[in-house]
C-alpha cells in the first residue's frame, strides 16, 4: 500500500469496475489506438492490432462485429457525425437511428466527430457533442486538436504561440466540453528534433487538470513529408514514456498505414513493420502503467538536467532526490533533450506541487543510450513491473534504476 511520502485511494475515487453499469462516459482500459489509414478493417488487420497490444480500433458501423470478435473497442466513423446533421429534421432522426442502432453493441466505444477543427468551429461542435451525450451518455464524443505549432488561423486564436494556444484550449473546453482531450504532436524532423514537445504537452496536461478529464496524446509513427524523419524504436519509446510522465491515459500512433506515409506499423499489404514489433511492447506497458495511475491526480511534472521550453524544473517541496545530483544543461534548440522527467503522482485531493506524490515516474530523456541513476527518499520504495501489473520491493530507500534509452521506471512509496 502507498503511503504518503510524497494512503490509498477512496473507494469513490477509483475506476469502474468490469460490470458495473456507469451512468455516464468512462474510461476504463487506457486508450491504446492510431490515426486510421484506408486499410479496411478486416478480420486480419484487427487480429494483427489486438496481437499487437491495440485496444481500440477504427471501424465503419459493419465491421463493430470484426471489433467485438477480437475482443476490441471501436471508434465509429460515420458521416452522419458532423454538426450540419443537426440543422434538419431528416439529419436528426438518422442520427437517432444510429445511435440507437450502435449505443448497445458490446464493442462500440466512441464517435468521431472530427479532426483539428478551429474555434470558429467549437459552437456547433459542442451542440453536437451535447446532443450525443443526451441520447448517449456511456460514449465519448472523441475530437482531435491542433498542435502549439498550429498558425493563427487554424485556431482561431490571435497572439503568440502560448497566448494563441491557451485561449484555443479554453474555448474548446468551455464551448465544447470534451470527455476526454485529444491532441497530436510530431516532434521528430531530418534537421534535429521540435522545440515544443514538452510545451504543448505541459499545457494539455494542466488543461486536463482544470478540466477533470483525462487527455490522449498522438505521437508520430511515420514520416510523411521530407521534413519529418520515421522515429526508431528507441524513440518511439521516449514518445510513450513522456506521455505517461504527463499523466496521458491514452496513446495513438500517426499512422497506422497508409500508402503516402513512410514507416508506420504495416505496410499496405498488412505486414507488420519495425515500428510495429517495438510497439507490440511499448502498447502493453503504456496500456499497464496508465491503469496503475489512472485512480491518481497527476500532481507535478519536472525536468532535470536540461529544461526545454515549457518545462518545469524540480520544486524544492519534492522530499525524494536523485543522486548525484543532475547539473543543469543549457537548452539547445533543435538538439534532443537531455536528463530525465519526473512525473508526480498522487492522491486526487493532493496539493498539485508534488509534495504529496505517492508515486513516481522517472523517464531517461536521452533516447541514444541507457541511463542509470539513484532515486532517494524517506520511505522504502516499491517499483511497478508493467509485464504483471505487481508492485515489487526495490530494496529500500535507495533505489539503482537502469533506464533504456527513452524508457522509465514507476516507483511507490512503499508500505
Amino acid at each position: 500500500m502507498a503511503v504518503g511520502l510524497f494512503s490509498s485511494i477512496p473507494a469513490s475515487n477509483r475506476a469502474v469496475s468490469a460490470g458495473e453499469a456507469p451512468s455516464r462516459w468512462t474510461m476504463g482500459k487506457p486508450i491504446v489506438t492510431y490515426w486510421a489509414g484506408p486499410m479496411p478493417m478486416t478480420e486480419a488487420a484487427a487480429q494483427q492490432m489486438a496481437e499487437g497490444g491495440w485496444n481500440l480500433i477504427w471501424c465503419r458501423e459493419p465491421e463493430l462485429e470484426v471489433v467485438q470478435h477480437q475482443g476490441l473497442r471501436g471508434v465509429l466513423h460515420d458521416g452522419l457525425l458532423t454538426s450540419a446533421t443537426l440543422d434538419t429534421a431528416e439529419g436528426r432522426a438518422k442520427l437517432d437511428a444510429l445511435i440507437e442502432r450502435v449505443r448497445k453493441h458490446p464493442a462500440f466505444y466512441c464517435y468521431f466527430l472530427g479532426d483539428e477543427p478551429t474555434a470558429s468551429a467549437f459552437p456547433a461542435l459542442g451542440k453536437l457533442v451535447a446532443y450525443l451525450r443526451e441520447r448517449d451518455p456511456e460514449h465519448l464524443a472523441y475530437l482531435n486538436l491542433f498542435p502549439t505549432y498550429a498558425n493563427n488561423e487554424q485556431l482561431g486564436t490571435p497572439g503568440d504561440t502560448v497566448t494563441a494556444y491557451k485561449e484555443h484550449l479554453r474555448q474548446y473546453v468551455e464551448v465544447v466540453r470534451p470527455a476526454l482531450i485529444s491532441y497530436d504532436h510530431y516532434h521528430f524532423t531530418t534537421n534535429g528534433d521540435g522545440g515544443q514537445y514538452f510545451l504543448n504537452l505541459g499545457m494539455i496536461r494542466q488543461a486536463a487538470l482544470d478540466a477533470g478529464v483525462p487527455f490522449l496524446n498522438i505521437v508520430q509513427a511515420c514520416s510523411w513529408t521530407p521534413s519529418m524523419r520515421i522515429p526508431n524504436g528507441d524513440e518511439l519509446r521516449w514518445l510513450v514514456y513522456t506521455s505517461l510522465a504527463y499523466g496521458a491515459q491514452g496513446l495513438s500512433y500517426y499512422v497506422y498505414s497508409h500508402p503516402n506515409h513512410n514507416g508506420a506499423m504495416a505496410t499496405l499489404e498488412g505486414q507488420p513493420t519495425e515500428l510495429y514489433q517495438a510497439a507490440k511492447t511499448l502498447n502493453r506497458e503504456f496500456a499497464s502503467i496508465a491503469a496503475a495511475l489512472q485512480p491518481l491526480r497527476s500532481l507535478g511534472a519536472y525536468h532535470v538536467g536540461m529544461i526545454p521550453p515549457g518545462a518545469d524544473s524540480l520544486p524544492e517541496a519534492i522530499l525524494f532526490r536523485l543522486d548525484p545530483p543532475l547539473a543543469a544543461v543549457d537548452y539547445a534548440p533543435s538538439k534532443p533533450v537531455q536528463g530525465f522527467a519526473l512525473g508526480c503522482f498522487g492522491p486526487p485531493a493532493s496539493q498539485g506541487d508534488g509534495s504529496g506524490a505517492t508515486h513516481l515516474l522517472l523517464v531517461n530523456l536521452d533516447y541514444k543510450q541507457e541511463q542509470t541513476t539513484t532515486v532517494v527518499g524517506p520511505m522504502p520504495w516499491e517499483s511497478f513491473d508493467p509485464a504483471t501489473g505487481k508492485w515489487i520491493a526495490a530494496g529500500g530507500k535507495r533505489v539503482e534504476l537502469r533506464l533504456s534509452p527513452g524508457g522509465g521506471k514507476l516507483l511507490r512509496a512503499g508500505g
